[in-house]
């Protein structure tokens, strides 16, 4: 859901961008060559940025700043209108490091500002930026500016768009933003800011899209009194917010996303939640919302993603929702004090997507659902389910991830037939036997990235794994599988997390383990494996979590990080292991021979 939100906000941002950029560019012609006072400018910033990886202002040479300089765009004049310098929030290795210069402040023309997703420009934001009259577009996502938001932004009386999201501002969100009449998008999610939303940004009739997501405001959801007319997409997840869900919330009549999860909210689930008939998304989850789910929820014909999760409502579910929420695509009401005992018709009986009712109290065999062809995410795990999981699997050939762990499920695991396309198998805390062969057959393996069956009695040796394996987890611990870990395990180059903990297995580690770079967690403690903790491992970097404790190893542990600092207890109870954190070796050439 933050995917399909982020999407519509950059979206809103590109589209005023050009809008602004276009309107400074009307009267047609080429630019005039660029203002001698916007050029000194714009290289004072430069001279601010101490490394660009991303090779943007590689072009800012020459005089002219309007013909060939990334990201400059000017009107008419040859006077600077917009400065667009976007990275990418993915960890590819670009950035920009540094700090923003004052002298942007100088770009007395500059309507669109964007700097985002360089990573590592630091500081603060430049008070200088307040005195430009005509910025419409203030966007500095995802980098690394800290301290507070400069309450003289609140001057800024032009700007329509207002992105800080992704950096680590901290204290309160300044009152004076409230000023800001014209603001259609405020964005300050993913910050530290702290203290209660102001009151006062109930000013901002015009907003269309509010995200204050994953910081730590606390005190109550605010009133939205008044005519919001245009409000569509309100955010305020992640916080510390508490008291109960506002009435007026429930009277914004363009509102389509809806998201409070993950706070402190109480009380009930007020019924005037049916007057939202433009709603899509409503997510509630991780609060300690309580009483029933009302049935003027059945109202909200448009409605296509519920998340109710992690709360504490209770019996029973309304009979109205078998009618309504014709749109319903995804929902969850996982981990409240529901005991609905079998999967309610209104959803067992719909051409849903995602489906998840963990912690629910089901009970029996698993349910079938009747409309499966677009069924593709189900999570049942910690319920009371019996019996096979084969004709549940038959029945949804479009499954990608299922997740039945902590059931009381029965049966033979070597026969087995997985749906092609699969990408994550979690049968974990069962009562499965059988061997591991059937699911990682070469039809399989091509597709599934995680895999955990730990806690089951399931035995036989750990298949060979061949080339073209995806897998990035692999958690069959705690199971009375024996053999040898085969050296084809360094085919599973992608593999994140490997635990084959407290099961018989035996023989030596493999070195090819050594040669899983993305490896970031390995438990291969409580089985009988011998020899020495491979060299190779000196090549596993990305390693946070490591257990080789209670097998019949001997020698010296890897001397490289993270090996050699971490704690003593993931290496006891061997035969002789040493060196850091362990005792010196003595005589480490014979040791493991």
């Amino acid at each position: 859901m933050q995917i399909l939100r982020r999407v519509a906000v950059l979206f809103l941002v590109q589209t005023m961008a050009i809008a602004s950029i276009g309107v400074a560019e009307e009267g047609g012609g080429a630019p005039a060559g660029c203002a001698e006072a916007d050029r000194t400018a714009l290289l004072s910033f430069k001279a601010k940025i101490l490394k660009d990886t991303s090779g943007n202002l590689d072009s800012w040479t020459g005089t002219n700043c309007c013909e060939d300089w990334e990201g400059v765009q000017c009107g008419p004049s040859g006077r600077v209108t917009g400065l667009v310098l976007q990275g990418s929030v993915e960890d590819s290795g670009l950035y920009m490091s540094g700090t923003l210069s004052p002298s942007l402040g100088d770009l007395l023309f500059l309507e669109v500002l964007v700097i985002s997703g360089t990573k590592h420009i630091a500081g603060t934001i430049p008070e200088s930026l307040s005195k430009l009259p005509r910025l419409a577009q203030l966007v500095l996502e995802y980098n690394s500016l800290e301290g507070i938001i400069p309450p003289a932004l609140g001057q800024l009386s032009s700007l329509k768009a207002l992105s800080l999201t992704g950096n680590r501002f901290r204290g309160q969100i300044p009152p004076s933003l409230g000023n800001l009449r014209n603001l259609v998008q405020l964005n300050l999610a993913r910050n530290f800011l702290a203290g209660p939303i102001p009151p006062i940004l109930r000013n901002l009739q015009r907003l269309q899209f509010l995200d204050l997501s994953f910081n730590s405001l606390s005190g109550s959801v605010p009133e939205f009194s008044g005519p919001f007319p245009n409000l569509t997409n309100v955010d305020l997840s992640n916080n510390q917010l508490s008291g109960q869900i506002p009435i007026s919330l429930l009277s914004l009549p363009s509102i389509s996303a809806l998201s409070l999860s993950h706070n402190l909210l109480t009380g009930k689930i007020p019924d005037q939640i049916g007057n939202l008939k433009s709603l899509a998304q409503l997510q509630f989850a991780g609060n300690r919302i309580s009483g029933q789910i009302p049935a003027s929820l059945s109202k909200l014909t448009n409605l296509w993603s519920l998340n109710l999760s992690r709360n504490e409502l209770s019996n029973p579910l309304p009979n109205s929702l078998s009618q309504g929420i014709p749109s319903l695509s995804t929902v969850d009401l996982s981990y409240n004090n529901l005991a609905l005992g079998t999967v309610p018709g209104w959803i067992a009986n719909r051409p849903l997507y995602d489906v998840r009712l963990a912690g629910c109290k089901l009970r029996g065999n698993l349910p079938v659902f009747t409309k499966p062809d677009s069924l593709s995410y189900v999570d049942l795990s910690d319920n009371y389910f019996t019996g096979g999981i084969s004709s549940f699997l038959g029945n949804i050939p479009s499954l990608s991830d299922v997740k039945l762990g902590n059931n009381q499920l029965s049966f033979d695991l070597t026969g087995i037939k997985l749906p092609d396309g699969l990408l994550s198998l979690d049968l974990h805390s069962n009562r499965l036997t059988g061997s591991l062969a059937a699911i990682s057959s070469n039809k399989t393996s091509s597709s599934l990235k995680a895999i955990d069956v730990t806690n089951n009695q399931l035995s036989g040796a750990i298949p060979e794994f061949g080339e073209g394996s995806n897998l990035k987890v692999l958690n069959i611990g705690s199971n009375r599988i024996t053999g040898h870990i085969p050296a084809s395990i360094s085919n599973l180059v992608g593999l994140e997390r490997l635990d084959i903990s407290r099961n018989q297995i035996s023989g030596t580690i493999p070195p090819g383990l050594g040669q899983l770079g993305n490896l970031q967690w390995l438990d291969l403690s409580i089985n009988a494996l011998t020899g020495r903790i491979p060299s190779s491992f000196v090549g596993l970097r990305l390693v946070h979590h490591a257990n080789f404790r209670a097998n019949r190893l001997c020698g010296q542990i890897p001397q490289v990080r993270p090996f050699n600092v971490f704690p003593p207890v993931a290496y006891a109870h061997n035969l002789c292991l040493c060196g850091k954190p362990l005792p010196p070796c003595r005589r480490i050439g014979k040791l493991g021979q």
